[in-house]
């Protein structure tokens, strides 16, 4: 096992919270399309979906399995060649770029929900978690550790 930098064990953190809430919230509405787990039954005039099903899916798997499996191949460097075919850094572990991936597509996901929906006071602690997933991800000490020999 190879020894990994103290950035590795906080990336993986935020990873896992991200996971977590991702989880929960897009768990809720896929349940529950209403929104009405989660109190948003308001905002669906709002959208452009006639419920949080499309939304609650994607933000399931962008948000949640993403981030998961990214946090997965962070900790023990599996082989998937499948995964690989994504990774658009070829001297890197996919799941380095994936991680990178979580970030992107944690903000990009939060921009859109305020084009969409009212404010919360979780939109703002969720970008700050995938801005923090990025500059986590461009550490030189973690893209080191990540890179292919």
């Amino acid at each position: 096992m190879f020894h990994k930098p103290f950035e590795v064990y906080l990336l993986c953190l935020l990873l896992l919270l991200l996971s977590l809430s991702a989880f929960y919230g897009g768990g809720a509405l896929i349940l529950k399309p209403d929104g009405s787990l989660l109190q948003m039954e308001p905002w669906l005039n709002e959208i452009p979906f006639p419920n949080y099903l499309i939304p609650g899916i994607i933000l399931f798997v962008m948000n949640g399995l993403l981030p998961l499996l990214a946090l997965i191949g962070l900790l023990f460097r599996p082989k998937w060649e499948i995964l690989n075919r994504l990774n658009v850094y070829n001297n890197c572990h996919w799941a380095w770029t994936f991680s990178l991936y979580s970030g992107i597509i944690c903000i990009a996901w939060i921009i859109a929900q305020q084009f969409l929906t009212q404010y919360f006071i979780a939109q703002p602690i969720v970008a700050l978690a995938g801005l923090l997933i990025i500059v986590f991800s461009l550490m030189p000490r973690l893209m080191k550790h990540y890179q292919m020999a």
